[in-house]
């Protein structure tokens, strides 16, 4: 089963008086790289969740996000310093039993006043002080945001194979129909040259059937294409296996493309053939589109 290197995944969670969210996006590397982007006070758990990201993914980039955000408990009642409102009531009603003032402090009044509301960072709910609860509460939510990844990856991967699979079927056709056009190269040379001594015989010389033959001999040793086809073949089958495989098998098929391509490189060397030719220029066509699809193999 193929995944693709290109996901997303997303989860949430609350704890703690918090709501913690977290996002994972992957994309295409040569390696597993893992980028992970947490509040400060969390850069204790980076290896732990790393570890965890690389429990799903083999392969690609992956960029974690977790953003911490304050719970309903925090815009209740937990910024109201109920200290600081009870010592301005008080001192409001000192001032008017001691110096016989008049007036009163109102709700407005006492809101806009200096230490009436606790800055979010300082708020200390229960629980949410406790560092060490923290770790196995990151890793659920992140392996939940994984999960999501990888069902993106791997219904990526699908398509991904079965069109390199189609293209596979392609380049077998396009085999099937070097492997009968072979044969014919020599004998179109044979005749061809034969042909052409023909027609450039004005008697003065004799046709040499010894060095003829040689001539045929020579280039049909030199434009014999077997053993490429042979290995070509080969190659399809390995693909087709891998691309079924359960593991990263991006990088082999990267290998077995390249050697197919030359493969195909040294048949269009040999080829003296119009036809062959053409059915080469194909093939290097469907390669190279292969070869775009398996970058975003794993």
């Amino acid at each position: 089963m193929s995944f693709s290197m290109t996901g997303y995944g997303q989860s949430a969670l609350q704890h703690g008086g918090y709501k913690v969210v977290f996002e994972v996006k992957s994309v295409n590397h040569r390696y597993c790289e893992v980028v992970l982007r947490l509040p400060r006070e969390w850069t204790c758990f980076e290896d732990s969740l790393r570890r965890t990201v690389q429990q799903y993914v083999k392969r690609g980039r992956v960029d974690v996000y977790v953003n911490k955000e304050e719970g309903d408990e925090h815009a209740t009642h937990a910024l109201l310093n109920e200290h600081a409102i009870q010592t301005y009531l008080q001192a409001a009603q000192d001032l008017s039993q001691q110096y016989g003032l008049d007036g009163e402090l109102t709700v407005k009044d006492l809101l806009s006043l200096p230490g009436v509301w606790i800055a979010p960072e300082h708020i200390a709910l229960p629980g949410a002080s406790d560092l060490d609860e923290w770790g196995p509460v990151l890793e659920n939510g992140l392996r939940k945001a994984m999960e999501g990844l990888s069902a993106m990856r791997s219904l990526e991967g699908k398509h991904l194979a079965t069109d390199v699979e189609q293209r596979l079927i392609k380049l077998q056709h396009l085999h099937s129909e070097m492997m009968q056009l072979a044969p014919t190269v020599v004998e179109d040379y044979r005749n061809k040259l034969k042909q052409r001594l023909s027609d450039l015989n004005d008697g003065s010389f004799a046709f040499d059937e010894h060095k003829f033959g040689m001539e045929v001999a020579i280039f049909a040793d030199r434009s014999n294409i077997d053993e490429e086809l042979i290995r070509l073949q080969s190659h399809f089958e390995q693909c087709k296996g891998l691309l079924r495989a359960d593991e990263p098998v991006g990088r082999k098929l990267d290998f077995l493309i390249q050697e197919m391509n030359r493969e195909v490189n040294t048949i269009g060397s040999k080829a003296n053939h119009l036809t062959l030719v053409n059915r080469v220029v194909e093939m290097k066509a469907e390669l190279e589109k292969i070869r775009e699809q398996l970058a975003n193999i794993e």
